[in-house]
């Protein structure tokens, strides 16, 4: 068997507003409370579980989401509606733009709690060594 991400926690200050917010941007559905976290669920059976406490100092992490191409602008709409600013670019200098990278469209925005989300239509592509 290959070895595969199942599930990681993402800190939040706020778990449900957390999970609620990236559910709604990448149309998912937030799951039932499982123990101390609220679970989202990812396509390809990656679990995000949000986990709160109100009063840890956490560094906000990366997190890129592979998106069909047919749903990115939905995606980019619900960030509009929702008043969120996206960037073309990780550093977030360059709003309201999205990029073209490796043939594809992708963008870049913080959730709620700082951590840099990023919506992509195609995988970087990355040279192997060998």
């Amino acid at each position: 068997m290959a070895v595969e991400l199942n599930h990681t926690a993402v800190h939040a200050r706020d778990k449900h507003l957390s999970a609620e917010f990236l559910a709604t941007i990448l149309g998912l559905e937030v799951g039932a409370p499982f123990g101390p976290f609220i679970p989202v669920d990812t396509g390809n059976r990656v679990t995000l579980d949000f986990y709160e406490d109100p009063d840890l100092t956490f560094v906000p992490q990366h997190y890129a989401f592979l998106v069909p191409e047919e749903e990115f602008d939905t995606m980019i709409a619900r960030l509009e509606v929702l008043g969120v600013t996206y960037y073309a670019d990780p550093h977030h200098t360059d709003p309201g733009r999205v990029n073209r990278l490796f043939g594809g469209r992708g963008a870049y925005f913080a959730d709620p709690d700082g951590h840099n989300m990023e919506i992509i239509t195609r995988p970087y592509t990355r040279v192997v060594p060998g």
